[in-house]
């Protein structure tokens, strides 16, 4: 049934999904963290859950767009359930912002091996993860991804290897320019520290919670299957799934470097894991084991989302 719902692009999709995460984003506001919101505060914290629903989109259309997997929903309703899952990241705007800024660059970096509009696609990128590091500043990281794209689509060029430069120095004067008329220049100073804190090593114990385990291991068997299976099949993808591989390693630096207590971006992780394990369910060809899977897929979620209310 589920296979059935999902196995197809519908509108009904969108629908269920997005309903789905708006239900979810209020549960988990006012029953598990018991928050109450003015007049106002609501209004910012509606802005914030239409940012949410639009990176749905906006994973759904890069995946589409460049034919990372097969025509259905399923990208959709995994990314759904990964929130569910990570559902303390809901409370975390700047997860929730730098996502969306770094899944914007990523359709642009993986946009490049059309090989037109080359210089403006990488100075498009850079921007995007610049803006992406005034919410979490280690996402500078994601431009080690902007230049091995360089090298590996048009390294020949070498005004390709300066456009990041500008891009990073036309956000600079641009957020210099605001800062200054908003009198904190001193925010980018203090904002781009790259300091390691102790309470960092918030995330490394937390990493020993089975969830955070289970997450990381399943996302690299379900990468390391879809290496084997485009290599088999020579769908002359692999260079971008290897794009998206890095996306992921970066994102867990990320996760490490930036994590303590009330920060939760491992969001930034869930794009790669959405597309690898599309592509696993998609290789399974018996339709009752594929529905099998999938209603595992759902089923655990809600499990440990109920877990983690009755616990709170």
């Amino acid at each position: 049934m589920i296979s059935t719902i999902f196995g197809k692009t519908k509108p009904i999709n969108y629908i269920i999904v997005l309903s789905f995460l708006f239900v979810l984003y209020w549960v988990v506001h006012f029953l598990r963290f018991d928050m109450g919101y003015l007049p106002i505060e609501l209004l910012v914290q509606s802005l914030i859950l239409g940012v949410l629903l639009f990176s749905v989109f906006i994973v759904d259309f890069v995946i589409k767009r460049n034919k990372l997997n097969d025509t259905n929903s399923f990208a959709m309703l995994f990314y759904a359930m990964l929130i569910m899952v990570f559902s303390e990241t809901l409370m975390d705007y700047n997860t929730i912002f730098c996502s969306l800024f770094l899944l914007l660059a990523m359709r642009r970096i993986v946009s490049l091996r059309s090989l037109k509009n080359t210089k403006l696609k990488i100075f498009d990128a850079t921007m995007l993860i610049m803006v992406a590091s005034l919410f979490y500043q280690w996402a500078v990281l994601y431009l080690i991804l902007v230049f091995i794209a360089i090298y590996i689509y048009e390294p020949k060029n070498s005004r390709n290897w300066l456009v990041p430069l500008a891009g990073v120095f036309t956000v600079f004067m641009i957020g210099y320019s605001v800062l200054l008329l908003a009198d904190s220049t001193s925010f980018l100073s203090e904002h781009y520290r790259f300091s390691f804190e102790k309470n960092s090593l918030y995330f490394l114990d937390q990493a020993t919670n089975f969830k955070l385990i289970a997450y990381v291991v399943l996302t690299m068997v379900a990468g390391i299957f879809t290496f084997i299976r485009l290599g088999k099949v020579g769908l002359g993808k692999i260079v971008t799934v290897r794009l998206i591989a890095l996306y992921f390693l970066i994102g867990l630096v990320l996760n490490v470097l930036t994590a303590s207590q009330g920060v939760y971006p491992i969001m930034v992780l869930f794009f790669p894991t959405v597309v690898f394990m599309t592509n696993f369910v998609e290789a399974i060809k018996k339709p009752n084991i594929k529905e099998i899977v999938l209603m595992t897929a759902i089923i655990v979620p809600f499990l440990v989302f109920v877990v983690t209310m009755v616990n709170k």
